[in-house]
């Protein structure tokens, strides 16, 4: 399977901060990880985006 990189963007003030390698498969939901933000210096929700 290929991986590809996906962008996490914080669901507070939109900042794109973190990438991560995801696989390509069969995946329907969009990865949420609880992440620190250094622009709203605290831990938000991230969220995969395109």
């Amino acid at each position: 399977m290929a991986t590809k990189k996906a962008a996490l963007a914080c669901s507070v003030c939109g900042s794109r901060n973190y990438s991560k390698a995801v696989s390509d498969g069969q995946r329907k939901e969009r990865l949420e990880v609880k992440k620190f933000c250094k622009y709203c210096k605290k831990h938000t929700l991230h969220r995969e985006t395109k």
